[in-house]
């Protein structure tokens, strides 16, 4: 096949991304592949300007003059102003009251291709029009083909997770750059399999047009998607865009979008397809992609996301070797390459608590030499980020829900929000707080007063976190599955109620219970120390003074490396 790289785009280079380009995570999960049947996708939205809540659209009716004015989605700039719908769906963060939900991570692409119109509509204002607008995964797919067809699209490259109570799909969408619309392909994720991206367009080559089969089929005949054999659906022009612009020469066969439209660099491995192959690497250690046994294991992908693209690729998905729970998804976006030479936990760069995160910039350079930090799943700078879970057996405001939470991922609370509320909880509640306005109420401020302080003695204060983490996880899936039998049967009025109930009920919880974690910690861990605890109780002698609290020394190579660079200057004398 014959590709056409741009100059700047080389293998060999590390290339600086923006925290922008390499700021999402997305897992996608079949129901097949799912412990209880139920069908799940997750989006860690990582940015150091986004601010972690949970915005809520009333649907409803509307007249036929209405019109829908779009602001970009980063800057808030009023960019387009289209039709409105006769009817639209309530929704809750990135799931509708139909139990479709939604995710993206962003790739941008190659220039010029990169920026997108300027007066189309963008991806964030493209995943909520579908949201407010489509019942299920295909419908949604069919949506934003003719949103971009007819008002253009403003954005670069992008992948897209979707799920609904029966399917998982995965979207991969880029700009014509001048010209109006996109081009894009879009898959079905086998009901076996896990899928995943994040940061770098992930779909190769896909099947093409068979119009006996319907197995794939192209935006001229869209309408075919609604067929439950089609898996694959396109862009009309995916190709001839492709070679219109001289960046594709090979035949339509062998065509592959990523390697067209995303071409692979040493950060799009390293930083990009790695965070996918730390989760692939958790759930299918001894298996293919076909389910069946081999005699390595995902060992054999290392030397392509440590940077080498002409080693053996990274899969689409994979078949995982054990059935996920929506706990095990939860867990999958708490990695910092555990177990993998890219393990942040153990490095010089930990420092002696063994924090597994790195400061901005992500590279660096010393006497000439580039450099990198590793790009892990759980980052400090996340927003929010969201396990959505889709149970095809329940009524639909019931059968969604968003798990959703604030701050980095590792030490986050996934709280249930039913797809079926009304209300959002004060503490997720729009305009409660912003990246430049503090607000005690506010559970993405309380949730980086945590992880902030963990990170000054991180190796112990994250076992505290973790354990109340654990805590309240394991409560809510409780709550949940007993809610779920309980108002199964409730009408429309009454279930609302009861989830705006049980919704806020949980997320109260968790803000009492995480700002009893907040003051304990001060009290354990100040200055330095580590005061003895019974419990969550610290231990005082028989007439109330506190025990002497611990003072665990640095390790030695910490201690060696204070001598090295200080040590004449500290060295004990004798005389």
């Amino acid at each position: 096949m014959k590709y056409k790289f741009y100059s700047f785009i080389l293998l060999s280079l590390f290339v600086a991304v923006s925290d922008h380009v390499i700021s999402c995570t997305n897992f996608i999960c079949g129901r097949g592949a799912s412990a209880d049947g139920s069908t799940m996708i997750t989006y860690a939205a990582d940015s150091h300007t986004r601010y972690g809540q949970l915005r809520y659209h009333k649907g409803g009716d509307h007249a036929l003059a209405e019109t829908v004015r779009l602001y970009n989605y980063g800057s808030r700039k009023f960019q387009i102003e289209i039709p409105q719908v006769p009817h639209t769906y309530s929704v809750v963060g990135f799931i509708n009251e139909h139990q479709l939900a939604m995710g993206e991570t962003t790739w941008g692409g190659i220039e010029p291709l990169s920026k997108g119109n300027d007066m189309g509509i963008d991806y964030g204002n493209l995943i909520y029009l579908a949201l407010q607008r489509a019942k299920d995964c295909r419908e949604a797919i069919q949506v934003m083909a003719a949103l971009v067809e007819t008002f253009g699209y403003a954005d670069g490259g992008e992948s897209f997770s979707l799920c609904d109570p029966n399917e998982t799909w995965i979207l991969e969408i880029t700009s014509k750059g001048s010209e109006r619309g996109a081009v894009w392909v879009a898959r079905r994720v086998p009901d076996s399999c896990v899928c995943g991206h994040a940061n770098q367009a992930r779909i190769t080559t896909f099947p093409l047009e068979a119009r006996k089969s319907y197995k794939s089929i192209s935006s001229n005949n869209i309408k075919n998607i609604f067929r439950p054999e089609v898996e694959c659906v396109y862009a009309a022009d995916v190709i001839s865009f492709a070679r219109k612009h001289k960046l594709y020469s090979g035949s339509d066969a062998e065509f592959s979008f990523a390697d067209t439209y995303n071409p692979l660099t040493f950060s799009g491995l390293r930083a990009c397809e790695a965070r996918v192959y730390a989760m692939f690497n958790r759930v299918c250690a001894d298996r293919d992609q076909t389910g069946e046994n081999r005699t390595d294991d995902m060992k054999r992908y290392e030397k392509f996301v440590m940077g080498d693209a002409t080693a053996e690729r990274l899969p689409l998905w994979v078949k995982p070797d054990h059935k996920l729970t929506v706990h095990d998804v939860m867990e999958l976006m708490r990695d910092h390459f555990e177990g993998t030479p890219m393990d942040m936990n153990g490095d010089v760069g930990a420092g002696p608590f063994h924090c597994p995160y790195r400061w901005r910039p992500m590279d660096f350079e010393v006497d000439g030499q580039k450099y990198v930090h590793e790009r892990a799943i759980s980052t400090q700078q996340t927003g929010f980020s969201f396990v959505a879970q889709c149970r095809s057996w329940l009524p639909n405001k019931l059968g969604g829900i968003i798990w959703f939470g604030v701050d980095d991922t590792y030490s986050t609370v996934y709280c249930p929000m039913f797809c079926g509320i009304s209300q959002v909880p004060e503490c997720f509640e729009e305009g409660n707080g912003s990246m430049s306005e503090y607000s005690e109420t506010a559970a993405f401020w309380l949730f980086n007063r945590v992880s902030n302080f963990c990170y000054l003695r991180y190796d112990s204060m994250i076992v505290d976190v973790r354990r109340v983490q654990g805590e309240l996880e394991k409560d809510f899936i409780q709550i949940v599955d007993g809610v779920s039998k309980q108002y199964e049967h409730y009408d429309d009025a009454r279930l609302v109620a009861a989830l705006n109930r049980t919704s806020n009920q949980c997320a109260d919880r968790m803000m009492r219970r995480w700002t009893q974690l907040d003051r304990f910690l001060l009290m354990k861990y100040i200055d330095g120390n580590i005061k003895q605890t019974d419990g969550e109780r610290i231990k005082t002698t028989p007439t109330g003074v506190v025990a002497f609290p611990k003072q665990p020394p640095y390790p030695d190579w910490f201690y060696r490396q204070i001598v090295n660079d200080h040590g004449e200057v500290l060295k004990v004398s004798e005389k």
